[in-house]
C-alpha cells in the first residue's frame, strides 16, 4: 500500500512540475509574444488556472498533514 501511494505522489508531483514548466517556458511566453487580444485572455486565464491548481494542492496537503484540523469544530 505503501509503494501505491508514493507511486502516486511521485506521479502527481512529476505531472504539477510538467505542467508548470511547459507553461511558464512554453505556452504562456508563446501567447505573450503573440500579443493579439485573444492571446493575452488566453494567458491570463492560464496563469489563473495554473493558481487556482497550486492553491488547490497546497490546501490539499495542509489538510492531509493535519487531518485532526477540522473546520467548525468547538472545544
Amino acid at each position: 500500500m505503501f509503494a501505491m501511494k508514493l507511486t502516486l505522489i511521485v506521479l502527481g508531483a512529476l505531472l504539477y512540475l510538467a505542467g508548470t514548466l511547459v507553461w511558464f517556458f512554453w505556452l504562456g511566453p508563446e501567447l505573450v509574444v503573440t500579443g493579439t487580444t485573444e492571446a493575452l485572455l488566453y494567458a491570463f486565464a492560464g496563469t489563473c488556472g495554473w493558481l487556482l491548481v497550486s492553491f488547490g494542492l497546497a490546501v490539499h496537503i495542509i489538510k492531509i498533514a493535519r487531518p485532526t484540523a477540522v473546520v467548525g469544530k468547538e472545544k
